[in-house]
């Protein structure tokens, strides 16, 4: 399996987002102001997030946003919804484990003021956003890691469960029979999730949380909590956030180059696609590069969106009032061998 799992191979919305596609339409018609001259839509608020279970995440976050929550609580209820759901195999409650059969998550979040909380290698607790949430308001760190991030968690009130479901336990002992850790991109499964939100008045926040890479060696951590990596955001300029193999994007600083170039004036998916070719260019000779993929989503201050990735299979969820809570799939620079 991939670096946090590999990328699905066809874009698909499902049940759920057929009876769901519409409901986030309010108006058919948006407001729209003038920039160099020209009159340019403004699509605001507008979330984007990873993969199809996005899609129930969107959902749970626009309907939050819509009853005045603030973005940051939104987000936290809303990649809530896959946390929880033991269907979605690489996030939260029925995760894939680690090859010692421990079920590892980690976790961020981050704000318009560029204030974040992030937690790593957490066990026993079911909702990783939220205790990153609890790091950004109640402590004056970004970042804790296991025993510590358990203990902080359990001192807030989280409740510590058991997270290995019966079926990705039964898929850990399947695996246990050839022991042999070599990611494939493009399985039929789902991979972290990352959310980024635009508000009504132009700011943006975003989060992520993953259960990691399946049969990973205990203790690994990827890209998802670390910031600048797996998530990055400045209010003056846009949003990004990555997914698939977790060690090529941390090499990089994928998320934070990807707003970067987003200040140099370029647009969010072509910040993404020159990023991820960035990427693709330092792994040439690289022994990542037979399982390498990477993708990213992007949004900038007008309430562009954007997202790219190495391989076909990425695809992501939108919502907004125009045209509702839908699945688009990225573009791609290179077929699968």
């Amino acid at each position: 399996m991939s670096g946090r799992r590999g990328f699905i191979k066809k874009a698909a919305i499902g049940t759920f987002g057929v009876s769901t596609v519409f409901s986030c339409i309010n108006s058919s018609e948006k407001d729209t102001k003038k920039a160099n001259g020209e009159t340019i839509p403004q699509n605001k608020p507008l979330i984007i997030s990873t993969w199809n279970h996005g899609l129930a995440a969107n959902e749970e976050t626009w309907r939050q946003l819509q009853t005045g929550v603030n973005p940051l609580d939104a987000i936290v209820a809303g990649v809530g919804i896959p946390e929880a759901d033991p269907k979605v195999r690489s996030v939260g409650y029925g995760g894939l484990p680690d090859r010692e059969g421990k079920v590892t998550l980690d976790a961020c979040i981050m704000d318009s003021n560029s204030d974040c909380g992030s937690v790593s290698f957490l066990q026993g607790i079911k909702h990783p956003i939220a205790v990153a949430k609890k790091v950004l308001d109640n402590t004056p760190h970004v970042m804790m890691v296991g025993e510590g991030a358990k203990q902080f968690a359990l001192s807030e009130g989280f409740k510590e469960e058991n997270l290995l479901t019966d079926e990705s336990e039964k898929a850990w002992k399947n695996w246990l029979e050839k022991s042999k850790y070599q990611p494939v991109i493009n399985i039929e499964n789902h991979d972290t999730i990352s959310m980024l939100v635009i508000d009504a008045e132009g700011n943006l926040t975003g989060g992520c949380t993953t259960s990691g890479a399946a049969w990973k060696m205990h203790g690994r951590v990827g890209d998802s909590p670390i910031i600048g990596a797996g998530l990055f955001l400045d209010n003056d300029v846009g949003a990004a956030a990555a997914t698939g193999l977790g060690e090529a994007v941390i090499r990089t600083a994928g998320s934070a180059m990807v707003v970067e170039l987003m200040r140099q004036g370029k647009s969010p998916t072509e910040a993404c696609k020159e990023i991820v070719e960035r990427i693709y260019k330092k792994h040439s000779n690289h022994k990542d590069l037979t399982y390498l993929q990477v993708g990213f989503i992007a949004i900038n201050k007008q309430g562009e969106y954007g997202g790219y990735s190495l391989r076909p299979g990425f695809n992501y969820a939108v919502c907004d009032e125009i045209n509702g809570n839908r699945m688009e799939k990225s573009a791609f620079k290179m077929k699968n061998k």
